[in-house]
């Protein structure tokens, strides 16, 4: 079951670089996580306390507005999410609601801020995945405001 799980952690581009016996202990540490279609993993504005990562299923970005929840985007396997509360010490900007049965890992505060500590090139590959975040939010919100 452990190296169904490192092989999964392994194809994961912000593992990629981590030793199969730390990929081993970040199994041990975290939670398989299961939910169904419909259900939320956490919701915008409730406080971060773990990371997630998609092992199978899919789930939607939602974000609210004064129209109500806007999908902003949606997770595949292997893409991680909740970071951001974690790193920046914040609420939960968006709630994560599974869109099919899901799959996923769940990596609480403590254990992923020591990874990143102890693995340089994971959070290399987090800001890697920050980054295109903003650039694609950047460009959404450009092609909105041409429309105006």
């Amino acid at each position: 079951m452990l190296n169904d799980e490192v092989t999964m952690l392994k194809k994961i581009p912000l593992f990629s670089g981590v030793a199969p016996s730390k990929l081993k202990l970040l199994a041990f540490t975290s939670d398989r996580v299961s939910y169904g279609a419909g259900q939320t993993l956490f919701r915008q504005g409730d406080e971060g306390d773990a990371a997630y990562v998609i092992l199978s299923g899919t789930a939607d970005v939602l974000v609210n507005a004064p129209s109500g929840q806007i999908k902003v985007a949606e997770l595949t396997p292997n893409s991680i999410v909740g970071e951001i509360a974690i790193l920046c010490d914040v609420s939960r900007t968006a709630t994560v609601t599974a869109s099919a049965p899901l799959e996923a890992l769940r990596i609480r505060k403590d254990h992923f801020l020591r990874l990143l500590r102890e693995f340089p090139e994971m959070t290399i590959e987090i800001i890697r995945v920050l980054a295109n975040r903003v650039s694609s939010t950047t460009a959404e919100l450009i092609e909105a405001r041409s429309h105006h």
